[in-house]
């Protein structure tokens, strides 16, 4: 039986972009790559395919230019010289379901990286988007059932976790 265990979910920052670190653990199957599919409730999803089972992808919506430094951030436009809130990729923030396909597939609820003093996921001189200024322009999400897959992996990495540290006490021992 096929299985695929999400043990690294990561919303980041990093240089003023925001990423999603993942890593999966697909078993049961001989495939070596993950389609990354940033599912948007209304409009074309986002697709990622043939990426390595461990990695970090750009936001959508997030650009960068040649250097590798931030010139536009999901959510938001410039406007002249001004940073305004609201652009096509309104739907990511707060939140966004994301897909990882192996096959077999895991569907999860990511959250967009929180600002911090060292590295901000919002457009320089502008306020942090609120919780309520992207909600009234982002449809809810649908539930999936993602919040029970979110607590059988955790489950089952803890259940992983615990046998590995039985196994190796008793290795210890011997």
């Amino acid at each position: 039986m096929s299985s695929l265990a999400l043990t690294v979910l990561d919303p980041i920052c990093d240089g003023d972009v925001p990423y999603l670190r993942y890593a999966v653990v697909p078993t049961g199957t001989p495939n070596t790559t993950v389609t990354i599919t940033w599912l948007n409730p209304n409009g074309p999803d986002v697709v990622l395919p043939n990426l390595p089972l461990t990695g970090r992808v750009r936001w959508p919506g997030a650009e960068v230019d040649a250097q590798g430094r931030a010139v536009d951030w999901p959510g938001w436009r410039l406007e002249g010289d001004t940073w305004v809130e609201g652009d096509e990729y309104d739907w990511v923030r707060p939140s966004v379901d994301v897909k990882f396909v192996v096959n077999p597939e895991a569907t999860t609820t990511v959250a967009y990286p929180p600002s911090s003093p060292s590295c901000s996921t919002n457009p320089p001189g502008s306020t942090p988007m609120t919780a309520q200024a992207v909600s009234h322009r982002t449809a809810a999400l649908p539930r999936t059932g993602t919040e029970a897959l979110r607590l059988a992996l955790v489950a089952a990495g803890l259940l992983v976790l615990g046998t590995a540290a039985v196994v190796l006490t008793r290795r210890r021992r011997a």
